[in-house]
């Protein structure tokens, strides 16, 4: 089921079976205009009053490889080349003006491609008339006598009418007449020759069943809607001659002393109803009036010279026409002051600027740009279109894009219901126009499938007839005209008296007698007159009977005539179809075979590219391959210099220590050799003090009570981060002083990349035997990087080395001195050998190099 109304929330919805819930199709005519040329090209042909055919022509075939299709569009009614503005009149705009007249909106369209007529039909040529000068006079020449005086209604800014009393309109109008305004046409002044021939409609056209117990007035305005800004022609913007003139038109043609107008912007009345806010609303009293406001509009229209039109509407144009009405009071006279009571009816006449091509007009800089935002509107209409037809017909309830443009904003309101729409769509049959036409006939077909909802019928008469009764009154009973046979016995004389009153009354009945001759006598005169007539009436019928006679054989001669020409015409037709067909097998079979070459063409370019995609693919696989390697040689030349760097500096430090450990000897050597010889006591022999020597210096003896050692642990200068603890399952516990402690370390066996992924750390604790056979902890430490690849990588900053030393041993082996042995006597490292090589042994088991040599390590303090 359809929706009754759409995108109209704030209305209450429409109850089944009201009057209000009966839709009526948009009604869509179709309007032929003739060739320029009689030798062009036509692509459009009319099959009857509602049906048009689209064939492909024969150039666009044979530039765009086409196939010869011919398409049929049905519309309400079509008009084709040879119609005049009267009949299209007649059947498309004299409905709405009486709908008008009857309280109804109505809208009006002429839509199509530029150069296809739609001014002409609406403005019309002079000598003939279009359809706003024929709406105009029909509007006018059904309420002329029932006007209101001039300034009676009043518009406000908020799209409805104010009511002024009598003595209120009289000083209006006589401040009016003091200073005259051109805004306000008079119809004293006189008619501009241009137009005169516009508006000299001479078949008399007016609506039937108007209120004579009304008076209407009725208010004119003319606005633009130029690259989607809204602009009132009407409006008169005063001269100011310090800003340079504007050109209203964008052409040299048409230039005017007025500054650029202001654009004008759109507004919701209370009865959500869409209307431009602060436009001019003209009241006018004729024809001539109203066209002289719309002619005055009209020169204000930008218009310019395209490659297809030499003025070509660069703007839609909107000529409004609002009929308010209000009716009488008790006796006929005055208006009744009561607002509620108005009825505002509106006509728009709307002139929609062509779609064109670019490519074809040729359109740059502004015109561009004003071909690209007519474009934009006329599909925004379309769009509205389509959405309103799937919502009617599959019952969805999708958003209309009223809001995308202003013309389909402002007119929002007619396809919600609030009035008849009528879309005359004007074609050129011309080739050239082929494919806009066929763009502007989908349009068409898409539009007549919309449904309007039917507006609500109002009354016709007012409140009180009481100037339909006195104007009854002055013109008598109304009755039928007098039959012939009551004006014959009229022309027979009376007949007197025929009562007897009297038995010797003789006068009575000889007056009778006298009176019946007379009446018999001029009825035998009357018969044979009609006697003679009735003769002549023969003879001249008969005449005409040998006169028609004389005609149909004159007729039927040149019929013969006629009939061996158009057989000779069929004869030379069919020759020419012979060779039409000849012609159509060679084209088909050329045809085919550029077909062929085509798709080899096509073959052999797809097969070049593909072979120069895969030499691209190969070439660049090759450069990557390339730049991969240069990477790898240059991340192998940077190891090994790194590497290099390193060893050297090893091997200088182990040459360094060498040479001081030598230099340390040497001068140990030379203090011993220097030094005084004392008297020394009995000593056992030198291998026995060789091996007393060996045994303090590698396993010291423990002091006797002395304190358990106290591990300490220091804070890591990097607790703030997050460690990846790596210990090998090999590690042994040592009792090292000073170890390092860091918090919230993950402590790992083997390292992993699921570790490494959750912190910023890592340290590698690594053991091996130093040179002194004691267990040597080296804690090497590195930040943590994400690769591009989405790994982990690991940089080393720094090593620390931890050691395990004893305190006692390193005294005694640091001592030079030897203790005084408890009995007095001096001890054995008063010999020469022994403390050289004591002194040698604790030299090189002490001195391992600065970078390895942990910073807590107790210093050995000098004897």
């Amino acid at each position: 089921m359809k929706p009754a109304r759409t995108k109209t929330p704030r209305k209450p919805p429409v109850k089944k079976g009201s009057q209000t819930s009966l839709k009526d199709p948009v009604g869509v005519y179709c309007r032929v205009r003739p060739l320029s040329l009689p030798e062009q090209e036509c692509c459009i042909e009319v099959i009857n009053n509602t049906t048009v055919q689209l064939h492909t022509p024969e150039g666009y075939r044979l530039n765009r490889n086409g196939d010869y299709k011919e398409t049929q569009y049905s519309f309400k009614q079509v008009f084709g080349t040879h119609t005049t503005q009267k009949e299209l009149f007649d059947v498309v705009a004299n409905p709405l003006v009486d709908d008008l007249i009857h309280g109804k909106n109505g809208l009006l369209f002429t839509y199509g491609v530029t150069g296809s007529g739609k001014t002409h039909t609406m403005t019309g040529s002079p000598g003939e008339g279009g359809l706003l000068p024929r709406c105009l006079d029909m509007l006018f020449n059904s309420i002329g006598s029932f006007q209101a005086k001039r300034y009676v209604f009043k518009s406000n800014d908020r799209n409805s009418m104010d009511i002024q009393c009598e003595v209120d309109a009289l000083l209006e109008r006589q401040k009016r007449e003091a200073t005259p305004n051109p805004k306000t046409p008079s119809s004293k002044r006189q008619v501009d020759p241009e137009f005169a021939d516009m508006i000299n409609v001479q078949e008399f056209c007016k609506a039937e069943e108007v209120d004579e117990d009304s008076v209407y007035g009725v208010f004119v305005s003319y606005i633009e809607i130029y690259n989607n800004y809204i602009y009132d022609l009407l409006e008169e913007v005063p001269f100011d001659p310090i800003k340079p003139k504007w050109n209203s038109c964008s052409t040299p043609m048409r230039n005017t002393d007025f500054v650029p107008p202001q654009s004008k912007l759109l507004r919701e009345d209370k009865n959500h109803n869409m209307y431009v806010a602060g436009c001019t609303e003209v009241e006018v009293k004729s024809t001539e009036e109203a066209f002289e406001v719309f002619w005055r509009g009209q020169k204000k229209r930008r218009i310019a010279n395209t490659h297809l039109n030499h003025e070509s509407s660069r703007s839609h144009s909107v000529f409004n026409i609002k009929l308010v009405q209000a009716p009488l009071d008790a006796d006929g006279d005055n208006v009744l002051q009561e607002k509620e009571q108005i009825t505002i009816s509106q006509l728009s006449l709307v002139d929609l600027a062509g779609s064109e091509r670019t490519n074809r007009t040729k359109a740059e800089g502004n015109r561009l740009r004003e071909a690209g935002n007519i474009n934009q509107s006329l599909m925004t209409l379309r769009t509205c279109m389509e959405v309103l037809r799937e919502n009617q017909t599959y019952g969805t309830n999708k958003m209309v894009p009223y809001r995308d443009s202003k013309l389909t904003h402002l007119f929002k309101n007619y396809f919600d219901g609030e009035g008849k729409v009528r879309l005359i769509v004007c074609v050129n049959p011309k080739a050239e126009d082929y494919e806009e036409s066929l763009q502007v006939m989908r349009f068409a077909e898409v539009t007549q499938e919309v449904e309007v909802a039917r507006p609500t019928d109002k009354a016709i008469c007012g409140l009180t007839p009481g100037r339909r009764y006195r104007n009854q009154a002055r013109a008598g009973p109304v009755g039928d005209e007098p039959l012939v046979s009551e004006v014959v016995l009229q022309s027979f004389p009376p007949l007197p008296s025929c009562e007897l009153l009297d038995v010797n009354d003789e006068q009575t009945l000889p007056r009778l007698i006298e009176a019946l001759e007379r009446r018999h006598h001029l009825r035998q005169m009357m018969i044979d007159e009609f006697n003679k007539q009735s003769v002549t009436f023969k003879a001249l019928l008969q005449e005409f009977d040998n006169a028609v006679l004389n005609k149909e054989n004159y007729i039927q001669g040149k019929l013969n005539e006629k009939e061996k020409v158009i057989s000779g015409q069929k004869l030379e037709i069919e020759r020419l179809e012979k060779k039409n067909k000849t012609l159509e097998y060679k084209v088909e079979i050329l045809e085919k075979t550029t077909t062929i070459y085509e798709e080899d063409k096509r073959s052999l370019q797809q097969e070049l590219e593909t072979q120069n995609q895969k030499l691209q693919r190969q070439f660049s696989d090759k450069r990557r391959l390339e730049a991969r390697l240069q990477g790898m040689v240059t991340e192998t030349t940077m190891k090994w210099e790194k590497e290099c760097e390193r060893r050297v500096a090893a091997k200088q430090l182990e040459m360094q220590n060498k040479l001081w450990v030598k230099d340390e000897k040497l001068k140990q050597l030379k203090a011993i050799v220097t030094e005084p010889k004392t008297e020394k006591p009995e000593r056992p022999s030198r291998e026995r003090d060789r091996e007393k020597v060996t045994q303090r210096s590698v396993s010291p003896s423990p002091v006797p009570n002395a304190p358990p050692i106290r591990l300490r642990h220091r804070r890591s200068r990097s607790a703030g981060d997050r460690w990846v603890d790596h210990k090998p399952a090999t590690n042994l516990q040592t009792e090292t002083v000073m170890q390092p402690h860091v918090p919230r370390a993950i402590t790992v066996s083997v390292a992993n990349e699921k570790a490494l992924a959750k912190c910023e750390k890592y340290m590698l604790t690594h053991q091996e035997l130093a040179s002194d056979g004691e267990i040597e902890t080296k804690l090497i430490k590195g930040d943590v990087y994400k690769t591009r690849g989405g790994g982990q990588s690991v940089q080393f900053t720094e090593i620390e080395t931890l050691k395990q030393e004893s305190p006692t041993s390193r005294k005694r082996r640091s001592s030079t001195v030897a203790p005084a042995q408890p009995d007095g006597t001096e001890s054995e490292w008063t010999d020469v050998e022994t403390r050289c090589s004591v002194a040698v042994e604790m030299r090189a088991g002490s001195q391992l190099g600065p970078g390895y040599q942990h910073h807590a390590q107790p210093k050995r303090k000098k004897p």
